[in-house]
């Protein structure tokens, strides 16, 4: 329930605090006093779209303040908890939603919160849904359409069919991506079969030459000493006589082996002597040690080269088929392999292509199948529940000083199955008796589609099974209405509020007369500028409304006759309730 909303700087209306409450509320006024911007300030806390045009004139921006009351387990709280907003301890939750003037740069934004948190306007919206339920002459005239008319029938059916709906749904959104899949398979076969030749060919080709981690490498070190051969065994040679001398010792030359032990020997004779040179005398004799065995392995490494011009064709030849692979796959045998192991996987994921197609056709039977099973059950609970909405929605107008008026509701199979099902769902007026039944969308008269919507939405409120919202508004509901007429309309909102909050904007006395709550809005003059203040948004009882209701009905709250009126339709409502 709504408890109250506060407004600043809207349209005309400078500040006002609305305080609202259980029952039947409604707001009147003269043309012009500010209604709408009520309406408007709802429409914000409700998510609706800013306009920075309704900031009033010379202010900065506009401010409205929503305060909720809801049960403990509503999920209301649970989306507002989830957007990080608090309760307060008596369980009601604040909503606020702002507005910035345009004509400054950045102007024209809008801000919402809810329970003291900044939130997206959108989750305004999402409270919205399981908050309010809105109808203004725009859902009038949706009330024309096919499409509404099916959706008040759905959610008339109640909480079983709503979810035979939802299953429906999502195996229509389900088929509708498998179809996806399948059409792009089925359209990139010839792509997806060139591909995997062109990976086959590759992979035959890099299990024909068989590359051997880092081969690339080993080869190329190959090659080059290959290639130079007789330079490093000459090198080696030369090293080895400088360290070792040669083998016959013809030469008298000292070697630096031979040399670095002499130093040792010298070194070590005065060792005892002296604890500098003893060191100095242990790291020569290590560097005799390194110099002899360095002699000993280039000896070897001279002794084990020599130039192999047949290894070195093979190893030329060998690096040339490696070049071929590398400047396909990949800038070295390392990144060959690794195009080779992705290219197999890919090629597993082609050739599983026709399989993958033959299973998304299989799946889509079965999909079709359950879509068809479950579109027949929303034919069926459809065709029931239009039975008893039509009774429910007669009866209403009954009520509504249509006497003889009908409503029928036809449930026929569509020329298309859609996600909502496989029927097309239209509601037809008798609005007398004898009269032909016309659709909602051609015979209404503005006056009877009012009363329709209301007929309607008081039979979808105590519909079986059906989840509402708590609160009602009504914006001219009574549009088109007069006389007896705008007295039923008047009872009816009337019972509905026995079960909701119901908030009626009305121009009626008639309606007015019903309510548990009556608002004036009426507008003072200041400086020439029209203003609503908060003491210009005023609950009215006793002769103060007797003079509002007077007013309505001639224009003149003085008026004796319009005062005796007003008396008589508030006695009326009393004993109509």
């Amino acid at each position: 329930m709504i408890e109250e909303i506060r407004i600043a700087d809207l349209g005309v209306i400078g500040a006002a605090h609305v305080a609202l409450g259980p029952g039947l509320t409604v707001v009147t006024g003269e043309t012009g006093a500010g209604k709408t911007m009520v309406l408007t300030a709802l429409s914000l806390l409700l998510g609706g779209k800013a306009d920075p045009a309704t900031v009033r004139t010379g202010s900065a921006g506009a401010s409205v303040e929503g305060r909720v009351v809801l049960e403990p387990g509503h999920p209301a709280l649970e989306r507002a908890s989830d957007a990080g907003g608090s309760v307060d301890d008596d369980g009601s939750l604040l909503l606020v939603r702002t507005v910035s003037a345009g004509g400054d740069a950045g102007s024209g934004r809008s801000r919402a919160f809810v329970g003291g948190r900044s939130v997206p306007q959108g989750v305004l919206a999402e409270l919205a849904e399981q908050l309010v339920t809105v109808h203004g002459q725009a859902d009038q005239a949706r009330l024309r359409a096919p499409a509404h008319q099916r959706a008040a029938l759905d959610e008339f059916a109640g909480p079983e069919h709503a979810r035979t709906l939802t299953d429906y749904r999502d195996a229509w959104s389900g088929r509708a991506r498998l179809q996806a899949e399948l059409d792009e398979l089925v359209a990139r076969a010839q792509e997806r079969s060139r591909e995997a030749e062109l990976l086959r060919l590759g992979l035959a080709e890099v299990e024909r030459v068989d590359p051997q981690p880092d081969e690339d490498v080993e080869l190329a070190a190959e090659e080059q000493r290959l290639a130079h051969a007789e330079d490093l065994r000459v090198a080696a040679a030369t090293a080895h006589t400088a360290l070792a001398g040669e083998n016959d010792g013809a030469s008298d030359a000292l070697t630096g082996v031979e040399l670095v032990e002499q130093a040792r020997r010298a070194l070590e004779h005065v060792a005892s002597h002296d604890a500098t040179l003893a060191e100095l005398g242990r790291r020569v004799a290590e560097a005799g040690y390194l110099l002899a065995d360095i002699a000993t392995e280039l000896s070897a490494y001279a002794d084990d080269l020599h130039a192999d011009p047949r290894r070195l064709e093979v190893v030329n030849q060998r690096r040339a088929e490696l070049g071929t692979l590398t400047r396909a796959y990949g800038s070295d045998v390392a990144e060959v392999l690794d195009w080779a192991q992705t290219a197999g996987l890919r090629l597993l994921e082609l050739e599983g292509g026709g399989q993958r197609i033959e299973d998304l056709r299989t799946e889509l039977a079965d999909l079709d199948a359950r879509i068809a099973a479950l579109a027949a059950t929303l034919s069926a609970t459809r065709a029931d529940a239009a039975q008893r909405l039509a009774a429910a929605v007669s009866a209403e107008l009954a009520g509504l000083a249509m006497a003889g008026a009908q409503v029928h509701v036809e449930v026929r199979p569509a020329d298309q199955p859609g996600p909502w099902g496989a029927d097309d769902v239209e509601m037809l007026l008798v609005p007398h008796a004898g009269a032909p039944a016309r659709p909602l969308a051609k015979g209404a008269s503005g006056g009877e589609l009012s009363r329709v919507m209301l007929a309607l939405e008081v039979a979808l409120a105590h519909g079986a099974g059906a989840d509402r919202p708590g609160t009602f508004v009504f914006d001219e509901v009574d549009a088109g209405v007069g006389g007896r007429a705008a007295v039923e309309v008047g009872r009816r909102l009337a019972a509905l509020a026995g079960d909701a909050q119901v908030i009626v904007v009305t121009h009626l006395a008639q309606v007015a007369a019903f309510a548990d709550r009556h608002l004036v809005v009426t507008k003072s003059v200041r400086e020439g500028v029209d203003v609503v203040t908060a003491s210009d948004v005023r609950s009215v009882t006793g002769d103060e409304r007797v003079r509002e209701l007077a007013r309505m009905l001639s224009g003149q709250e003085d008026s004796d006759a319009a005062r005796i009126h007003a008396a008589e339709l508030l006695e009326l409502s009393d004993v109509g309730r």
